[in-house]
């Protein structure tokens, strides 16, 4: 069995999470159908090993999109506060340069080994349109090339009612700092 496959009793209970999920926030997707996406999921096990990934991290996935043009449908994790994959530094150059209290990997890395995407500024404002996340907690985003090569990386919250973009160095980490998926399927 490959390793990145999930069992048929996985898959079956993960995909009645996921219904569950979809059905209760019918905001986030609005003239969505359940049955084409379980048909998608069906079709893609790796994708579904990623969504159990994100599902056991604490990430809430979800379905916030379609996109027409290349018929996937987009999930997001979309838990209240950051998922419980926090603690880590932005990519392995970050890590690699600390030479004390290195965290046990970065969000990059992480994110690769989940087989899932960071969110971009621009995802994460689509995410924020939804409801109201991060208002404890904040999330590693996609950071330009162009504030990395500086040796910064970028993340975002919610508070005051207002979603935030901040910098930080690379290879800081916090308790508080995790990082949001998308997964497109």
């Amino acid at each position: 069995m490959s390793k990145k496959k999930l069992t048929a009793k996985q898959t079956g209970e993960l995909l009645k999470i996921l219904k569950n999920r979809f059905e209760k926030n019918m905001n986030r997707h609005k003239d969505l159908n359940w049955e084409n996406i379980q048909s998608k999921l069906e079709a893609a096990p790796e994708k579904l090993w990623s969504l159990n990934q994100m599902e056991d991290t604490e990430g809430e996935p979800d379905v916030v999109t379609y996109d027409k043009k290349t018929d996937e449908y987009i999930f997001f994790d979309c838990s209240p506060e950051s998922p419980k994959r926090r603690s880590l530094c932005y990519d392995y150059q970050a890590w690699e340069a600390r030479k004390a209290n290195k965290p046990e990997s970065n969000v990059i890395d992480k994110a690769a080994e989940m087989g899932i995407e960071l969110l971009t500024e621009e995802q994460y404002r689509q995410l924020q349109e939804l409801g109201k996340f991060d208002l404890k907690t904040s999330s590693w985003i996609k950071t330009p090339a162009n504030i990395r090569e500086l040796g910064g990386a970028i993340f975002c919250d919610r508070r005051y009612n207002t979603v935030f973009v901040y910098h930080n160095g690379a290879d800081s980490y916090y308790a508080a700092r995790g990082f949001r998926g998308m997964l497109k399927v």
